[in-house]
């Protein structure tokens, strides 16, 4: 009997140790000093190829950190780039691979019904070895996959960070 007693208290011990690791969890999350860095080097691959663009980079959770609007970029950019960057972080994809399945497939059509959503390319997750930490998002260029070749330009210029 007393066996069967301490075996249902270390199952119990064991039960509630599981429940208090899973309780609280310790994500990455991007900081202010790199969400900057990449919002100025997305500003400045674009320039770089003539195109006055905004950038705006977004934590986990889609949360505006930082936002770069280059010279002449549009007023339109502003929006555009913050939801490329939320629809990014949010889906934690690229947002011409989104649009690009949206198109192909009547179901994903739908996305674009999500409040804060924009299926045009130029908003990339940015990753954290597997986890996604962010996101990035451009606005301006004459085309989304050039928005997106911006954006993939400036999270090479800081890849060892993301480590």
């Amino acid at each position: 009997m007393r066996t069967i007693a301490q075996l249902s208290i270390a199952a119990l011990l064991v039960t509630a140790s599981i429940a208090n690791a899973q309780a609280v969890r310790t994500e990455k999350n991007i900081s202010l000093e790199l969400a900057n860095q990449i919002a100025a080097a997305s500003v400045a691959a674009c320039s770089a190829k003539g195109y006055a663009v905004t950038a705006t980079v977004v934590d986990r959770a889609g949360l505006v950190r930082a936002v770069q609007r280059a010279d002449n970029a549009g007023p339109h950019t502003l929006a555009a780039s913050q939801q490329k960057a939320f629809t990014s972080a949010s889906a934690r994809n690229n947002t011409l691979a989104m649009m690009e399945g949206a198109q192909k497939n009547p179901a994903a059509a739908n996305l674009v019904h999500i409040p804060g959503f924009l299926l045009l390319g130029g908003g990339v997750p940015v990753r954290a070895g597997n986890d996604v930490i962010g996101a990035v998002g451009i606005g301006g260029a004459p085309g989304g996959h050039l928005d997106e070749q911006c954006a993939v330009a400036a999270l090479e210029q800081v890849k060892d960070q993301l480590k």
